[in-house]
């Protein structure tokens, strides 16, 4: 197997640090040492941008685009997922995406690596589903490579996967909203009765009778006033980057391994030691996709410092690119291909939710009544303020499992969340945070909303006996 082509982060050595982003982000030290709890109640605020003085809007009267049954804002795999299990139980349903594109994370930050649905001995399938429906469209296309070895992996032409995501919507009579921007909550009576969106048009609002936060930052429940939280120290982001070009320098510099050389302190532009990995493009030609940056102390459920890292973690892909360019290509020519749309943004907000899901029931192999996803891939934190990787892996049981009650914030009536913004603690969330888990989030999130319409019960009263048995119908992995 070709360098470009090892896939367990396990095995790479390296990985990215980076480099200060300067006033705009916030001060904490980088120096080693295990990350800091989560804030609490009576933990210090972080310091909010200076404001200006205040403009007046005047209050008007926002037109209703649509009027559906269930609302998802946030276009990630995870929300079209949600999209389409509620439209495909009969739901009318409306989803929302601030990029031209769906995909999230897989598309708008170049992160095609989907990790295994297997259990830890390779023996038992235990994630299916619409993940595996989209592997299999992809693989029509010739979108997918799927790499075998110690553990199975799923690489993905991100390219493909929007217009195949496009299609699951379309095909399920999904309305999208692309090129738009959830701005407020309308709340009554404690129950989310509108999303106040902006877009093209101007500002609209789509009403909806269930919703789904799929943001991936806890936007909808942080701004309706459900709870929610964020540690001191979360992971750091990543600005991924697709490089052609590498496949001939190896061959030119036997030896040569790009996950090495972009720390390796004789090169000027080096980054900070960190963590690397990466994978080839499926169909592209000596194109791949490399992880290896790291913007540290940045809060990117903060719009300023979202901007700063953005920045950041170009300024990083450069020295990168000036490392091969100068040094690997004979200073001629550039290996940057593809520059993502996002930065690859591991942890921000989390919602208060029901239960918080621990790394000791995910180590364990807790099985839960309520469960709507299965994994395996391991603990996984990328140091907040410093180089290095800490993993930790299942041994105690083949595979972990994904409670309903992580995804139903405190109080909420009819808001459910999926993705990233899971209650979690540190250790638990560093697995379930892959795309692979929050897809099957999506998917339980939208099969609730439809549920809770159907009962005309709250998302925290459904029966999740039901919940798991229509999953399974849909074809989910249901264990």
């Amino acid at each position: 197997m070709s360098e470009h082509h090892e896939l367990s982060r396990r095995a790479l050595l390296q990985a990215a640090g980076a480099a200060g982003l300067g006033s705009l982000l916030t001060g904490q030290s980088e120096a080693s040492g295990e990350p800091s709890s989560e804030q609490g109640p009576s933990a210090k605020p972080r310091a909010a941008a200076p404001v200006l003085g205040t403009v007046s809007e005047p209050a008007r009267q926002v037109p209703v685009v649509a009027d559906c049954d269930v609302c998802v804002v946030g276009g990630s795999a995870t929300g079209a997922f949600a999209a389409v299990a509620a439209a495909r139980l009969g739901a009318k349903v409306a989803i929302i995406e601030l990029n031209g594109f769906f995909g999230g994370v897989a598309t708008a930050s170049l992160v095609n690596l989907w990790h295994s649905t297997e259990d830890m001995q390779n023996q038992q399938q235990i994630i299916a589903g619409l993940s595996t429906e989209v592997f299999e469209r992809l693989d029509r296309r010739g979108g997918l490579e799927v790499v075998k070895g110690k553990r199975t992996y799923y690489a993905l032409n991100t390219e493909e996967l929007k217009i195949e995501l496009d299609a699951l919507l379309t095909e399920a009579a999904v309305r999208p909203f692309l090129h738009t921007m959830f701005v407020a909550p309308a709340v009554a009576d404690g129950r989310l009765t509108a999303v106040i969106i902006e877009d093209k048009t101007g500002r609209r609002a789509i009403r909806a009778r269930q919703f789904i936060d799929a943001t991936g930052d806890a936007d909808v429940a942080a701004r309706m006033g459900l709870p929610v939280y964020q540690r001191d120290q979360v992971q750091p982001p990543t600005m991924c980057v697709i490089l052609r070009g590498l496949d001939a320098i190896r061959k030119k510099h036997p030896g040569f391994n790009v996950h090495r050389a972009i720390f390796d302190q004789q090169y000027a532009q080096a980054l900070k030691p960190g963590y690397s990995w990466g994978h080839s493009v499926p169909g592209g030609r000596d194109e791949t996709m490399l992880a290896g940056t790291r913007v540290h102390n940045a809060n990117c459920a903060d719009a300023d410092e979202l901007t700063a890292a953005t920045i950041e973690g170009r300024r990083q892909v450069r020295a990168v690119c000036d490392i091969l360019r100068e040094n690997f290509l004979d200073g001629r020519g550039t290996p940057l291909l593809t520059l993502p749309a996002k930065l690859g943004i591991r942890e921000t907000r989390h919602a208060r939710c029901l239960h918080t899901l621990t790394q000791e029931e995910l180590l364990s192999g807790h099985r839960f009544p309520d469960a709507i996803g299965n994994g395996t891939y391991p603990v996984d934190i990328h140091n907040a303020r410093g180089g290095g990787i800490t993993f930790r892996h299942l041994e105690k049981a083949p595979f972990y499992q994904i409670p309903y009650s992580s995804l139903v914030p405190q109080g909420a009536q009819n808001v459910l969340v999926a993705g990233r913004s899971i209650d979690a603690d540190e250790g638990a969330f560093g697995a379930v945070r892959v795309m692979i888990n929050c897809n099957q989030m999506g998917q339980a999130a939208g099969v609730a909303a439809w549920l809770a319409l159907d009962s005309g019960c709250s998302v925290a009263e459904i029966d999740t006996a039901r919940l798991r048995e229509t999953l399974k119908k849909q074809g989910a992995a249901i264990l």
